[in-house]
């Protein structure tokens, strides 16, 4: 059989690293002078294929904009990238900021089809040109199988992105940005970001990595995750104990694991483990508890239950937990320990399948799961945790812009939280709902209470740290603000959004040099946002920066043609709107309005 005029036979399958490359705007720089555009793209071409030359590669494709090349080694691609950029940077270093020419590189390492005539194709190359869109202008990104064949070869470091939902790729795929070690001979200063060291808290803590899927269906992935997030919330209700996040934790998900890493990292003295086997009514939960410091076990258990049991099951585990970290629990949580009795288990299925929906944040799987979720109350109109969500659903799709979402949409919100609040006061989750969709309404003396009753039920409730710090920033209480952020990062160090609006308080107070790190740390998680950039303009624009500023805005309207700064001046429900004439000032004196 032949394909494309080869050969099966002829085909070659191997393991190579590939690097994707792109020009930043170049419909942009053509448009503005197309003669010193082309001729600056055939010097950067120039450059790179020296550069892949030099370190083992070989350059496969120049079509257009673009550079695909493929190498033996994965420190090889990663240098070759390192030198083209820096390259690059020099020759463009005496240009105005608009004419310089920056590329976005993206590297993978993995399984390619190389053809006879030397060209190659597969999932390998097709992850490269994802990550290559991840990249900032000038920058690099990798994917996780480059960080780990690389680390501590290169003359670089790596902020990790998190998980990235990528176009056309069944999986998600991790990815680390990388920053060019300053003290490399011939290396330009890089604009790097450090990441905070985290120490464990005077208190038991604990990180709950995402349980492993045993069912041998894929499908049900959705249920060992829902698993895990369920025993998280559980865990962290218990005042003695400190506990990360699920944002952060399952940035380790389908990820081999360094127990000692995942305890430096989120600063915890131990971590759980486990994996979840469904079959039919039946479920197997297997957890161990290890010591992030030593990595030696503290216990390890085998848990059988009828899937109508679960939530029994998820007590014990809580329990044993407990138990092995010798913590007490206060009164009220002795009181509030009660039996939760069997499970509806069409409904809880639909719950877990509704909740992988919306924490995915994209419009499609948003209505997804509020179909699930309206499927669900059908069947049980009684169910808290149900309501809560819709509530957020509707919060989020009104301040995303998604689909048809009116200022009607919060009003249902509120009307839903309420439902979940009279179902159950005692429910932190139902709190931090109602908190919410009070706030985004500018009811924002009734959020406060509730948001600090969310943390009185949940003292390690990331999302209501957080909820509490918007509600006092909008209220103008900045400096609260920021303590309720930070202690919400701390709990959650790899969530995007907290870094934002810790950024925001920061701009606020006029304390630029914070608020910028804590953007750009934002925009490692979350290359794309468009009012992160909208903020560093602005910022830009306060401290003189204008070159940096209109950069910024240009990046952004690529990202988002329609955005405009009236989107953020509708949403942000300031008490006083001093902030928003600040982020809009930074704009004028950029030349952005």
């Amino acid at each position: 059989m032949r394909t494309d005029g080869v050969s099966e036979q002829e085909l070659k399958q191997r393991l190579a690293a590939i690097l994707a490359a792109d020009v930043v705007g170049y419909s942009r720089l053509m448009a503005a002078d197309e003669r010193a555009t082309v001729a600056a793209l055939d010097a950067a071409r120039g450059a790179f294929q020296s550069q892949i030359e030099s370190n083992a590669g070989r350059v496969i494709d120049m079509a257009g904009d673009s550079v695909l090349a493929v190498f033996e080694t994965a420190a090889g691609a990663v240098r070759a990238a390192l030198a083209a950029q820096q390259a690059l940077a020099n020759s463009a270093k005496d240009l105005p900021e608009v004419r310089r020419m920056r590329f976005r590189i993206g590297i993978h390492m993995g399984d390619v089809i190389e053809k006879p005539d030397g060209t190659v194709y597969g999932d390998g190359v097709n992850i490269a040109a994802r990550l290559e869109a991840l990249a900032e202008p000038g920058g690099i990104s990798v994917s996780d199988a480059v960080y780990g064949a690389v680390r501590g070869k290169v003359d670089a470091s790596f902020a990790d992105q998190g998980e990235q939902q990528v176009k056309n790729i069944a999986y998600p795929v991790r990815a680390f940005r990388v920053v060019a070690d300053a003290r490399a001979p011939g290396t330009a200063p890089a604009q790097s970001v450090v990441e905070p060291v985290l120490r464990p808290p005077d208190k038991p803590s604990l990180a709950v990595l995402p349980f492993t899927n045993m069912s041998g269906d894929p499908e049900q992935e959705y249920f060992a995750d829902g698993i895990t997030e369920d025993i998280i919330t559980d865990v962290s209700k218990i005042s003695g104990l400190f506990v990360i996040a699920r944002n952060s934790s399952f940035t380790y998900k389908k990820h081999h694991v360094d127990v000692k890493e995942v305890g430096r990292r989120f600063g915890v003295r131990h971590v759980l483990e486990g994996s979840v086997r469904k079959a039919g009514v039946k479920v197997r939960i297997n957890v161990q508890l290890i010591d992030a410091e030593t990595g030696g076990h503290v216990w390890a258990e085998r848990f059988d239950r009828d899937l109508e049991d679960i939530f029994a099951l998820q007590d014990e585990v809580t329990q044993k937990i407990v138990e092995a970290l010798r913590v007490n629990l206060t009164g009220s949580e002795l009181a509030r320990q009660r039996e939760r009795g069997k499970v509806n288990t069409e409904v809880y299925d639909y719950l877990l399948r509704a909740r992988s929906c919306i924490l995915e944040f994209t419009p499609q799987k948003v209505v997804e799961g509020r179909a699930m979720l309206e499927r669900a109350l059908e069947i049980d109109p009684g169910m808290t945790e149900i309501y809560a969500l819709l509530a957020i659903a509707d919060a989020t799709e009104y301040l995303n812009g998604w689909g048809d979402a009116g200022p009607d949409r919060l009003e249902q919100a509120l009307a839903l939280a309420r439902k979940a609040y009279a179902a159950d006061e005692n429910d932190a989750i139902a709190c931090n709902a109602l908190a919410i969709s009070m706030m985004w309404l500018r009811r924002l003396d009734e959020a406060e209470p509730m948001a600090r009753r969310a943390i009185e039920l949940d003292p390690n409730f990331s999302q209501a740290h957080g909820g509490l710090g918007n509600v006092l920033h909008f209220s103008g209480r900045h400096e609260e603000a920021i303590a309720s952020f930070e202690q919400a990062l701390r709990l959650d160090p790899e969530f995007n959004i907290w870094m934002h609006a810790l950024g925001r308080a920061q701009f606020t107070l006029g304390r630029y040099a914070e608020a910028e790190a804590m953007f750009r740390r934002r925009l490692i998680r979350m290359p794309h946002s468009d009012v992160t950039r909208a903020y560093l303009a602005s910022l830009y624009g306060h401290t003189g920066r204008v070159d940096e500023a209109k950069r910024m805005w240009r990046e952004l309207t690529e990202i988002n043609p329609q955005y405009t700064p009236e989107l953020t001046l509708r949403i942000l429900p300031y008490r006083d709107r001093a902030p928003l004439d600040q982020f809009v000032e930074g704009l004028r004196k950029a030349g952005l309005t």
